[in-house]
C-alpha cells in the first residue's frame, strides 16, 4: 500500500503518479488532500470551474450532472480523469485508491511517499491555488 502526502503537491501530477500505480494493481491512499495545489492563476481557474459547475440539465435540474466540491472528491475526480474508467480495469483500480483530508489516525505515525516530480518547488511559479480554496469558493462543506 501506497500512502502519498498531497501537502504542496500539483494535483494533475500527484493525479498522473496515482493513476500509474493503480493500474499496476497498488493500492494508494493520498492524505492531506485539501492541501494539494492547481497550477493557474487563481481568478481565471475559479472562473473554469465555476462554468463545470453551472452544466446541468435544464429539462430537470434534479437528474444531474451532479457536481462534487469537497476537496477530497475533487482530487478524487482528478485521478478518476486519468483512468479507463469505463472499463472494468479502470473501474477495479479506482476501487483501490482512497483520499482523506488530513491525516486519520491509522497513517498518523507512517512515512509518506513524495514525489519529486509533483512537488510545488518544481512548479516554477507563485500562481496557484490549493484544493482547499477552490472547495470553498464552490460551495463545499469540508
Amino acid at each position: 500500500m501506497i500512502v502519498c502526502d498531497g501537502k504542496d503537491m500539483v494535483l494533475g501530477r500527484l493525479a498522473s503518479f496515482v493513476a500509474k500505480q493503480l493500474l499496476k494493481g497498488e493500492r494508494v491512499v493520498i492524505v492531506n488532500a485539501e492541501k494539494a495545489v492547481i497550477s493557474g492563476r487563481r481568478e481565471s481557474t475559479l472562473n473554469e470551474y465555476k462554468a463545470w459547475l453551472g452544466a446541468r440539465n435544464l429539462t430537470n435540474p434534479r437528474k444531474g450532472p451532479f457536481h462534487l466540491k469537497r476537496p477530497e472528491d475533487l482530487v478524487r475526480l482528478a485521478v478518476r480523469g486519468m483512468l479507463p474508467y469505463d472499463r472494468p480495469r479502470g473501474k477495479e483500480a479506482f476501487r483501490r485508491l482512497r483520499v482523506h483530508v488530513g491525516v486519520p489516525k491509522e497513517f498518523s505515525g507512517k512515512e509518506f511517499m513524495s514525489i519529486p516530480d509533483a512537488s510545488l518547488g518544481q512548479l516554477g511559479t507563485r500562481r496557484f491555488i490549493r484544493v482547499e480554496m477552490l472547495s470553498k469558493h464552490l460551495g463545499g462543506k469540508s
